[in-house]
């Protein structure tokens, strides 16, 4: 650090800030995961993501595929892609709600929301 050091006084404004901020669990939670990336598409949300949306794409292609051939072969795929993108967005949509919930208790638990 250059300049001058810090006085007593600041020291012990300084340690008492730092204690609050360690009591701050969701900020300490928050801190401890932080990932860098490029915005909310960083970290194991956006692979999860990422993973679905390609499912999704996968799940259209094959749909207009089956469709326009009619072979049974791309049926029995499309609905098998189907599935498994179904249950990829129950997940996500399911991790999603816990999350919203998880935050709003702690809201509530501080004495915030409505």
């Amino acid at each position: 650090m250059d300049g001058p050091e810090l006085s007593e006084r600041e020291r012990m404004i300084l340690a008492g800030i730092e204690g609050d901020l360690r009591s701050d669990e969701r900020l300490d939670r928050r801190l401890r995961t932080l990932r860098r990336g490029f915005g909310p598409w960083s970290g194991a949300w956006s692979r999860a993501g990422t993973w679905t949306a390609l499912l999704v794409l996968g799940c259209a292609c094959l749909f207009v595929r089956a469709v326009a051939t009619g072979a049974p072969a791309l049926l029995w795929l499309f609905s098998g892609v189907w599935v498994a993108t179904a249950v990829r967005l129950l997940w996500l949509g399911c991790a999603w709600g816990r999350r919203r919930a998880k935050a709003w208790a702690g809201t509530r638990a501080r004495g915030g929301g409505s």
